[in-house]
């Protein structure tokens, strides 16, 4: 008797943002090959219960506890158990049994959920970027090899682009970038862009926050710190190239000169299954691309004069320690108050720079001081902010 392949059971840590609903998705198209067991989210009940109703999930938390009484709970299916608060769903993807921990929840809050279900030995599909340019100098020498699968578009082409080649052999990472809704503009050009035109980007559907930083490129810096942990290559190594299209996801150049890319259309569910799917590939979850209809692929320079903020990243990523924890913290900060109007396009640059200026470099140890870290950051900002 031939025997069935147990399904894959995975647990989606903020499954009502951008990349969790999108995870979801995947696993609505492999209902035979996933099981969801475990789903979070922030404060999104009512997404959640559709969520949990829709796949029978045995376990659900909800990050944020003002809303751990909201009325709409109750139509939690018979059964399923409620976690409340942040510490006790960073546990969730761990004590639901999980074998896969899609994380996708957005900004530092993800770093505790990523230790927990490393700690525990879970294969983390994870789009938390954040996590591991703060506290990859903790993180990454727990991994065991394959247990990290990046799930942002662009580190999955490169952790694509890396299998069956030697590390030795490569030269340097290209990171591609779309170069967001004000590429080419000039700094006086910035001066005056609303949170409405940053949020409009032009080949990728992404959450509020993560588009911002699209925008003013930050989301690009988080990048090549994040691909300097993920790959061991020197953050001078690692290149900024602009492609429009969005069809290059990124590539990896090897000492012979020979360059490797992964393509394919703007659709992040790919990457998303492929983290999930991993050594395997499963069929697509979107339309395939027909090559033949594509326009020319243009390519183009990063402009880090006119968006600082991607300079700044790479000074945090060379400096390393808790720099790069004082950058994402205070960049989040200096996002969420552009996006409510509280300042200036060009202000995020100026008030993350400014917090960098004012804080001492510490080699990081433990999670503990991170959290400090980012506290102490996001106060200096928030003071930095009201002078604006």
């Amino acid at each position: 008797m031939i025997e069935t392949q147990r399904r894959l059971r995975v647990a989606i840590l903020g499954c009502t943002g951008s990349i969790g609903t999108q995870a979801l998705d995947v696993c609505r198209k492999h209902a035979d090959k996933l099981e969801i067991v475990a789903l979070t989210a922030h404060s999104s009940t009512a997404a959640l219960v559709a969520a949990a109703r829709e796949f029978g999930v045995p376990w659900v938390g909800i990050a944020d506890a003002s809303h751990g009484s909201d009325p709409i709970l109750q139509e939690l299916p018979v059964g399923t158990r409620l976690c409340v608060g942040e510490g006790p769903c960073a546990e969730l993807g761990v004590v639901s049994e999980a074998d896969c921990v899609v994380l996708a929840v957005v900004g530092f809050a993800g770093i505790e959920a990523a230790q927990a279900s490393i700690k525990a030995g879970k294969t983390v599909a994870y789009a938390n970027k954040e996590s591991i340019v703060c506290g990859g100098d903790l993180l990454m020498p727990m991994l065991e090899p394959g247990q990290l699968i990046p799930v942002d578009s662009e580190h999955s082409a490169i952790f694509q682009c890396l299998v069956g080649e030697d590390h030795d052999e490569v030269r340097r990472l290209w990171l591609t970038c779309s170069g967001g809704p004000f590429y080419s503009m000039s700094r006086e050009e910035l001066r005056g862009v609303t949170a409405a035109r940053a949020l409009a980007h032009p080949t990728w559907k992404m959450g509020a926050k993560i588009t911002i930083d699209c925008a003013t490129l930050m989301n690009k810096g988080l990048e090549v710190l994040e691909a300097h942990h993920l790959f061991d290559v020197p953050i001078d190594d690692i290149r900024v190239l602009v492609h429009r299209q969005s069809r290059i996801h990124s590539m990896v150049e090897f000492s012979d000169g020979s360059v490797k890319a992964q393509l394919g259309p703007s659709d992040m569910r790919i990457a998303i299954q492929y983290g999930m799917s991993y050594p395997e590939r499963w069929a697509a979850p979107c339309e395939p691309q027909d090559w033949c209809l594509e326009p020319p692929l243009t390519f183009g320079e990063a402009d880090e004069n006119a968006f600082g903020c991607l300079r700044l990243a790479r000074e945090a990523g060379r400096a390393g320690g808790t720099l790069p924890c004082v950058m994402n913290a205070a960049n989040e900060v200096a996002n969420a108050a552009f996006r409510a109007g509280a300042c200036g396009f060009l202000d995020v640059e100026r008030i993350v720079g400014s917090v960098m200026e004012q804080s001492r470099v510490e080699r990081v140890d433990t999670l503990e001081q991170l959290r400090e870290c980012d506290a102490r950051s996001r106060e200096i900002a928030r003071e930095v902010l009201a002078e604006v």
